[in-house]
């Protein structure tokens, strides 16, 4: 029988989580609080991102309520959220409130590009120390103007690359016998743009592993007709579909595609596939599509914070909301480890400076793996964490689960299932 990694085991989050939570309190904290700001879509189309925020940022308010020991003695951590509302130009705006009203130590940023790099733009100016996450790093480095010889003083990126994605995607299709035709679908945003770049991107690199690149040409966000797109990839005989969408393009692309007769092998699509709430809107449709898998229960990753392995981390999501585990648990949970433990090595975490010296140190192990920002590429700025294959199943009883199907990037995460090809 298929295990279903959606359906964990059902475990007490007292039992599982407490002791690592429960720390000492040695001395009453001292001076004013630190402040750590954070910036997500938590609202809009990109919300799926943000889904998870308030459950993890509850969580750890809980384990440092104590304070943390700094190099000035223990100290309280206030953590302030706001929401990008899923639009660029909100995301700077609050950015801009974070650093010049709440005047935060600390500045954290998720999800796509669309938000990160406006908050790092606005941290780079301000010389606010920034971390970043969920975003492909060449969208967030090279998006912004970052080039080999000159990177940035005051932001620092992980996650994967578009080569680590290219990677796992060409694993998982390999595994198919298809004519090697990907057909491209590239939004007119920040991640479209990066996911087309004729240098960086895929146009680049699936050549280099055999595929061709068949690409009809951007589209606007929100497009109600994908049909130009289908008849060309009809027309060309493409058998693999590939791309990087929000998930109400996504739907609508694949609905119109099934009615207008386009029945690709297999599609792996970036962003759209990634979260169940959004999959879940598909009902049958979903069932074999393809994605990346960036974090799962199955990682083999404990928090520096909590102590909870993966498996702990979704079981106590599951428990509290009655959902499917998702991956923002993972780049989450994790970008507050960093920013804890930035500030805990800090040689004063009141200044900004220091803050940024210590973040640009850092060398952690997360839940969602190991960060080193003097590891990746040109020695600064960013870290590389890897991704996985996956791929979405519907069950009789239109249950979704997420079984793991490539691991050739982190063998250490196990494989749930063999791939399917698409129904045709």
């Amino acid at each position: 029988m298929r295990k279903n990694p959606l359906t964990m085991p059902r475990r007490s989050f007292l039992a599982t989580g407490a002791a690592s939570l429960a720390l000492p309190t040695i001395a009453r904290a001292q001076g004013r609080p630190l402040k750590i700001g954070y910036v997500s879509p938590q609202t809009g189309p990109l919300a799926a991102f943000g889904e998870t925020d308030n459950f993890i940022v509850d969580a750890l308010r809980a384990a440092i309520a104590g304070g943390i020991e700094t190099a000035s003695g223990r100290r309280d951590v206030e953590i302030i959220l706001r929401d990008s509302q899923s639009q660029s130009s909100r995301a700077a705006e609050v950015a801009v409130e974070l650093i010049d009203s709440e005047e935060v130590d600390l500045m954290l940023v998720s999800a796509t590009p669309d938000t990160t790099n406006p908050v790092s733009d606005q941290c780079e100016l301000f010389q606010v120390p920034c971390i970043s996450t969920a975003a492909p790093w060449e969208a967030w480095y090279f998006g912004r103007g970052g080039t080999p010889d000159s990177g940035f003083d005051y932001g620092f990126h992980y996650f994967f690359g578009l080569n680590d994605a290219i990677d796992i995607y060409t694993a998982t299709w390999n595994r198919v016998d298809t004519n090697r035709k990907v057909g491209c679908l590239f939004p007119n945003d920040a991640d479209g743009a990066a996911w087309s770049n004729p240098q960086v991107g895929l146009p680049f690199h699936l050549p280099n592993k055999g595929y061709e690149v068949v690409d009809p040409g951007s589209f606007a966000n929100n497009t109600d007709n994908f049909s130009a797109h289908i008849n060309a990839f009809k027309e060309e005989g493409v058998e693999v579909i590939t791309g990087v969408l929000n998930p109400p393009d996504w739907n609508t692309f694949w609905r119109q595609a099934q009615q207008q007769g386009f029945r690709p092998r297999i599609a792996t699509i970036a962003k759209a596939l990634v979260f169940p709430a959004a999959v879940e809107t598909l009902g049958p449709l979903a069932d074999g599509l393809t994605c990346e898998v960036v974090w799962s229960p199955f990682h083999p990753f404990t928090s520096s914070v909590t102590g909870q392995s993966a498996g702990d981390l979704a079981s106590a999501w599951t428990e509290a909301t009655g959902k499917a585990w998702t991956p923002p648990l993972g780049w989450t949970h994790s970008i507050f480890e960093i920013a804890i433990d930035t500030l805990k090595r800090s040689a004063d975490a009141t200044d900004r400076e220091a803050n940024r010296e210590a973040l640009a140190a850092t060398n952690l192990s997360t839940i969602f793996g190991p960060v080193n920002f003097a590891a990746g590429p040109f020695g600064r700025n960013v870290s590389i964490t890897p991704t996985v294959g996956g791929q979405w199943s519907v069950g009789a009883d239109g249950a979704l689960s997420l079984d793991i199907i490539a691991n050739d990037t982190l063998p250490e995460v196990p494989i749930t299932a063999e791939l399917r090809e698409l129904a045709t």
